[in-house]
């Protein structure tokens, strides 16, 4: 039987999200920050391309790009709830990173499998700032996805977008339980 790390093993079968909107101060500084950071880098990178990057937004910079989502909902027609939702996690927010997927010119590795390490990355950041003691949230949201969002509010390049907004900060309720997958019926046993 290999080695079994148990307590990184209770810590992923008990694991929760805390909702973003229940998270307080103090946040992490940068020294508290970095060894998160680090340990998301560590994500599967089928190729070695790294194509992610970390852009972290302290309280004021999530206070501007609060207006830039008022001022693009605005310009794209968005109803006011819709507006008012995409502020949200910007205008309740104390520190976020922003990870953002880094599309790279492959002929080995598809654009698809670069997706997938973004996503991985932003799971592992997760999973760092709670295993860290922070409580933390993955959100997206409609400004994630949009271009003019994406360019005006975080300078993203073309070949960049947001593969989500990592919440951080100090837990002030307990977070909910919600159900869980059953296993069996999304488990499939290929013995042939």
């Amino acid at each position: 039987m290999p080695d079994r790390n148990q307590a990184a093993l209770d810590f992923l079968l008990s694991r929760r999200s805390r909702p973003a909107k229940t998270l307080g101060l103090p946040v992490p500084d940068r020294a508290a920050l970095m060894p998160i950071l680090t340990a998301a880098a560590r994500s599967p990178d089928h190729g070695k391309l790294e194509p992610w990057r970390f852009i972290v937004l302290n309280a004021a910079a999530l206070d501007r790009l609060a207006g830039v989502v008022e001022a693009r909902g605005a310009a794209l027609g968005k109803p006011p709830e819709d507006i008012a939702k995409g502020r949200q996690q910007f205008d309740l927010g104390n520190l976020a990173v922003a990870v953002i997927e880094v599309r790279r010119d492959s002929d080995k590795i598809p654009a698809y499998e670069q997706t997938l390490s973004a996503g991985a990355v932003c799971c592992a950041l997760l999973n760092a700032a709670l295993a860290s003691g922070w409580g933390a949230n993955w959100l997206s949201g409609w400004p994630a996805h949009d271009r003019g969002f994406c360019a005006d509010g975080l300078g993203l390049a073309a070949h960049e977008q947001v593969a989500g907004f990592i919440h951080i900060g100090t837990e002030t309720g307990a977070p909910p339980e919600r159900p869980r997958p059953d296993l069996d019926a999304i488990t499939d046993w290929a013995e042939a």
